[in-house]
C-alpha cells in the first residue's frame, strides 16, 4: 500500500528560492566591504591623531623657544632704570670739569665702565637701546611726549630723547620717550610781479 501511495501519489514539490531567501541574501553584509570601511575609519582616527600630536609638539617648541627669549623681561625692566641712573649721573658732570679734579675724573670714569658693562651685558641677553634721535617718529618704539615748533626738521622728526628705550629679542621693552618736530604752517606766497595794479606817479 505504500508503494501504492508512492506511485500514485502526487510528485514531490521541487525546491526552488524563494523570493525571501533572495532577500535575506542581500541584506547579509559584506565582510569584506565592512573591514574596508573599518580601515578607513581607524586609518581617518590615526591620521587626525598624528596632526594633533604634531601641532602640540610645535605649539610647545614655540612656547619652549619663547621662555628661553623672554625669561630674561622681568629682570630686564627692573635693570632699565639702573642703566638710566648712571647715564644721568655721567650727564650730570660739566663738560671740561672731570679734567680739573682728578677724584671726579677717576668717579666719571668708573661711572663710564659701569654703564658699559651694564650694556654689554644687556647685549648678551639680546637687550637693545632704542636711541631714535634724528629718525621719524615710529609709534610702535616711540612715544611723543611733545612737539617742537622751529627746530628745522621735517614733521615727524625726533629731535629731543628724553628717555631711551629698550627692545628684547625684537620685543618692545619701553618706549623711548621723545619730542618731535612741528610741522611748521606754510608762508604766505607772494603775489606774481605784475599781478598787481600799476600805481599812479
Amino acid at each position: 500500500m505504500t508503494d501504492e501511495k508512492r506511485d500514485n501519489g502526487a510528485e514531490a514539490p521541487i525546491d526552488e528560492p524563494s523570493d525571501m531567501a533572495a532577500a535575506n541574501d542581500s541584506a547579509t553584509p559584506d565582510p569584506l566591504a565592512e573591514a574596508q570601511g573599518e580601515a578607513a575609519r581607524l586609518k581617518d582616527q590615526l591620521l587626525r591623531a598624528l596632526a594633533e600630536t604634531e601641532n602640540l609638539r610645535r605649539r610647545s617648541q614655540r612656547e619652549r623657544e619663547d621662555t628661553l627669549k623672554f625669561a630674561a623681561t622681568e629682570f630686564a625692566k627692573e635693570m632699565l632704570p639702573v642703566a638710566d641712573n648712571l647715564g644721568r649721573a655721567l650727564d650730570a658732570i660739566p663738560a671740561g670739569a672731570a679734567d680739573l679734579d682728578p677724584a671726579l675724573k677717576a668717579l666719571q670714569e668708573g661711572v663710564a665702565a659701569t654703564a658699559r658693562q651694564l650694556e654689554a651685558a644687556f647685549e648678551r641677553q639680546g637687550i637693545r637701546r632704542i636711541d631714535p634721535m634724528g629718525q621719524k617718529f615710529d609709534s610702535n618704539l616711540h612715544q611723543a611726549m611733545f612737539e617742537v615748533p622751529g627746530s628745522g626738521q621735517p614733521a615727524g622728526t625726533v629731535v629731543q630723547v628724553l628717555q631711551p628705550g629698550y627692545v628684547l629679542n625684537e620685543r618692545l621693552l619701553r618706549a623711548a620717550m621723545v619730542g618731535v618736530a612741528k610741522a611748521e604752517p606754510k608762508a604766505a606766497e607772494a603775489p606774481a610781479a605784475g599781478s598787481g595794479f600799476d600805481t599812479l606817479a
